[in-house]
């Protein structure tokens, strides 16, 4: 079967995104000459485009949570004129599954989610079973029907335009270890500021090139790790884009972060990492790497997926040590 176009409403949380990506290499396995389309969020596209599998990248203008009905009817229009044979939409949101529905695509595939049965008209079964992420996506994509998939993916990086970002140059010899503190989801899923210091200066200590990473939002710890080392950080913290984050990532031989986006960056790019996991349940959204080592202490009280600890303690991160994390990571 020839599906000419497919359109797929994608994530709104970076680390979902990377994910997803391996959704989009198994339809592409199974529908080889099909056009692979990704709708989603401003903030994903630069993610989206370095992904070999997607032909198209749609920037869909809303924050997270907005509905606007009558602008998703205009943009459907739009897209309409396309002619999809198809649309996967992975949220489970009643919004996200409005401009397949406008747009008039024939099939349009996903969970029931949220009060959408009339929107959704190849409604796949939430099976329990499947509890990580990948896995629920990987339920929406077509039958194989016989035809060999493979889950091995990775993203676009132009190392030579992350060298260019960093101050001097680094020779061919350099160790780099990237380091990544923030998390947006919030703090309980944050690893102290200090232990991410204590770790960058061992690794200084021992002839490592250090560069941290992240958002505009995370420019407070910026400063705090600036401190903490005495500036022998090279800190890009809110000083690049994602695409030139990318790059500069594909310079480290290692990476350590929190979990977030920017841990299934790393797994993309098939870096060594240790992953650091709090709240949140390394069973359901792991970094997809077999480079990747975890720290989860499995409390009694995790995972409880919050954004602050209700306990006001935040244990499952405090007490993950950083000499234990040096001990993984160099």
């Amino acid at each position: 079967m020839n599906q000419k176009k497919i359109l797929i409403i994608g994530p709104s949380w970076l680390g979902d995104m990377v994910i997803a990506q391996k959704l989009f290499k198994v339809i592409k396995d199974i529908y080889p000459d099909s056009e692979l389309h990704v709708a989603s969020p401003a903030w994903t596209i630069p993610l989206v485009t370095r992904m070999p599998e997607v032909d198209q990248s749609i920037s869909l203008p809303f924050s997270h949570g907005e509905l606007n009905i009558l602008k998703r009817y205009q943009i459907a229009k739009v897209l309409k004129l396309e002619g999809y044979s198809k649309a996967i939409v992975l949220p489970n949101s009643f919004k996200s599954a409005l401009i397949p529905f406008f747009a008039g695509i024939s099939k349009r595939t996903g969970f029931l989610g949220e009060m959408r049965f009339a929107l959704i008209n190849d409604r796949i079964k939430k099976d329990p079973s499947l509890y990580r992420t990948v896995d629920q996506f990987l339920a929406l994509a077509p039958k194989s029907k016989g035809t060999k998939v493979s889950l091995s993916t990775y993203l676009i990086s132009k190392p030579s335009q992350g060298k260019k970002l960093l101050p001097g140059k680094l020779s061919g010899s350099d160790k780099v270890l990237g380091i990544a503190p923030g998390a947006e989801y919030g703090e309980s899923k944050r690893w102290p500021i200090e232990y991410f210091a204590d770790v960058a200066n061992e690794a200084i200590q021992k002839g490592w090139v250090v560069i941290s990473l992240g958002s505009t939002h995370d420019q407070d710890l910026g400063k705090t790790l600036d401190r903490l080392t005495k500036n022998k950080v090279i800190n890009l913290i809110g000083k690049t884009k994602l695409e030139e984050v990318i790059d500069v990532m594909s310079l480290c031989q290692t990476f350590l972060s929190n979990d977030s986006g920017l841990m299934h960056v790393a797994a993309s790019l098939n870096i060594k990492q240790v992953a650091i996991f709090g709240s949140s349940d390394p069973k359901k959204t792991p970094p997809l790497s077999r480079h990747a080592k975890l720290a989860y202490l499995d409390l009694s009280c995790s995972p409880c997926f919050e954004r602050i600890c209700p306990l006001q303690h935040t244990n499952c991160l405090k007490n993950i040590k950083p000499s234990e994390i040096i001990k993984k990571l160099i």
